[in-house]
């Protein structure tokens, strides 16, 4: 079990280690000047309203192949109701040439 559990483990302390180097950089530390902070509190900013803009966006896209995909599948079964009816056409055609 442990062995399954090691890399979970692995990844936590990593993100764990990441966590203090940006709590450090954001200025969790005793020092560090109010420029610094307000810098990297722009910078998370300016990542979030991008990362809400690419959210817009995926689910922008992800909306308009959920359409397409409703349109084929509806042209899918009017084109199969039509192949069936021509099936049944070509069918009754050749009874009636072999009934002559």
């Amino acid at each position: 079990m442990e062995e399954v559990l090691k890399p979970f483990y692995e990844r936590a302390a990593e993100a764990e280690e990441r966590i203090m180097r940006l709590e450090t950089l954001l200025g969790n530390k005793k020092g560090d000047s109010n420029y610094e902070s307000k810098q990297m509190s722009s910078i998370i900013n300016d990542f979030q309203s991008k990362l809400e803009i690419a959210q817009a966006q995926l689910d922008s896209e992800q909306e308009k192949a959920s359409k397409e995909i409703r349109r084929l599948v509806d042209e899918n079964l009017k084109l199969r109701y039509r192949i069936s009816h021509l099936i049944q056409a070509v069918k009754e055609a050749d009874s009636k040439l072999n009934v002559h």
